[in-house]
């Protein structure tokens, strides 16, 4: 009897046991993958019920100051999963959280849904910052192999793994896009 007890045990657990997985997406399959990349301020964070009320999920409003591909207005409002409305929170791991003021290059996608939402969670998602000299720097390095289509080790915390400016990550995201074109 104790067996059965402990082998039920086990099959209740396993059922509910679920996890989100996020694969790792290399640079250039986020650029090609993204219709629309966006960089610009959060003007808006708002939590709402969805799913008849199972769920909460976050909208967030970006004003565009600029567009490095595809093009979805001066304002564009993005949905983002979990949020907190109230008692009621709704955790999704791997999902970015944003606030008001924050400055954000985007790289979205909509695939029927009329609201975008950030491709690969908060792999599509890069933070800007003002540093100490006044330079608006990308705060996440690019992942980017040095072959397409190889695997590479990539080691957090990597010396070589520097933030860059905006500038220089719009020169990135640029090529991949003019190399991309060219390949087919």
């Amino acid at each position: 009897m104790r067996r059965f007890a402990v082998s039920a045990l086990f099959v209740i657990l396993s059922v509910a046991a679920q996890a989100t997985v996020l694969l790792p997406i290399e640079f250039r399959e986020l650029v090609a993958t993204a219709p629309v990349i966006v960089h610009g301020h959060v003007v808006d964070v708002r939590s709402e019920f969805v799913d008849g009320r199972r769920a909460v999920e976050t909208f967030v409003t970006i004003e565009a100051s600029d567009y490095l591909k595809g093009n979805l207005g001066d304002h564009v409002t993005i949905r983002v999963p979990g949020g907190q409305l109230g008692r009621y929170r709704t955790v999704f791991v791997g999902a970015p959280e944003f606030r008001e003021g924050d400055e954000l290059v985007l790289f979205l996608k909509s695939s029927g849904s009329p609201v975008p939402y950030i491709v690969g969670l908060s792999q599509g998602a890069y933070r800007v910052v003002v540093d100490q000299r006044g330079r608006h720097m990308v705060t996440t390095p690019v992942v980017m192999s040095r072959q397409e289509g190889a695997t590479e080790r990539v080691v957090r915390g990597d010396p070589a793994r520097q933030p860059i400016t905006i500038e220089a990550f719009r020169g990135v995201v640029r090529d991949v896009i003019a190399a991309q074109g060219a390949g087919r």
